[in-house]
């Protein structure tokens, strides 16, 4: 079974009406059994209901289904997090909306995680969690530090320790230093680990840069299988132009594939 986090450039409505890139994005779409895809822009779910109503026409038995979060942001500016699974596969057991409201360090995210514990019908780990995050560059390394407070939140709510952390880090370059990258909780822990390193490249433009994550704890790591984690270059796969890529996105997805049940 393979998991997936993708943020797809302001994803939206007016994106959905661009079939070439709809197209593209389709086809990233159907390659994961569970993807959450980050920078989404679809206060009415129009984007959401396209996108899986697409999926499901290119599929026997229209097994795609999705959860949206509600738009979160300070201000004006907000994105919502979509998660769009396969039913056949897996069931979501229960939703959680990080509230960010400890005392003394409230809104330390931009946008809360909107964390989703699944069921899975196949896979040697029958239930897990994932918690998706979207950084605010300026703000990640205290954003990524507090997504440890996120999982003690979700181990005392849910007592499980299953639990894989995705999503856009904005976790290299200016934004995150590797002195910066010491100080943090997740990394600290010898409990977690990060499944892309610090050298792969996750960005679909002439950088080179490591900005999308998937950190697992050691008892979700059980269940992944080993090497799996990498980013996904949609480009190359599909032989698409610099231009034509950036239309898609600026990101590549990061992808990771689970053991199956009976299966070591």
């Amino acid at each position: 079974m393979k998991v997936a986090s993708f943020n797809a450039r302001r994803f939206g409505i007016k994106k959905c009406k661009n079939e070439d890139v709809m197209s593209v994005i389709t086809k990233i779409v159907l390659r994961y059994d569970i993807v959450v895809i980050l920078e989404v822009f679809d206060s009415k779910e129009k984007a959401a209901k396209l996108l899986t109503d697409k999926l499901n026409s290119c599929t026997k038995g229209c097994p795609y289904k999705y959860v949206l979060s509600r738009p979160l942001g300070r201000g004006d500016y907000k994105e919502q997090y979509l998660f769009v699974y396969r039913d056949d596969v897996v069931t979501v057991k229960d939703i959680y909306q990080y509230e960010d409201a400890q005392e003394g360090d409230e809104d330390a995210f931009a946008r809360e995680p909107f964390v989703v514990r699944f069921q899975s019908k196949t896979t040697a780990l029958k239930d897990f969690v994932i918690i998706p995050v979207h950084t605010t560059p300026k703000d990640s390394v205290k954003e990524i530090d507090e997504l440890y407070d996120v999982y003690l939140a979700v181990k005392e709510k849910w007592k499980t320790q299953r639990v894989m952390i995705l999503g856009d880090f904005n976790a290299e370059g200016s934004y995150v230093s590797k002195k910066k990258m010491k100080t943090i909780r997740l990394r600290q822990d010898p409990n977690f680990h990060w499944l892309i390193c610090d050298e792969q490249d996750t960005t679909a433009t002439r950088t080179d840069c490591s900005y999308d994550r998937i950190v697992v704890h050691n008892k979700m790591l059980e269940g992944i299988v080993p090497n799996s984690a990498r980013p996904f270059n949609f480009q190359e796969e599909y032989d698409l132009t610099e231009e034509e890529t950036l239309d898609v996105s600026d990101h590549y997805p990061i992808e990771v594939e689970l053991k199956m049940q009976g299966k070591k």
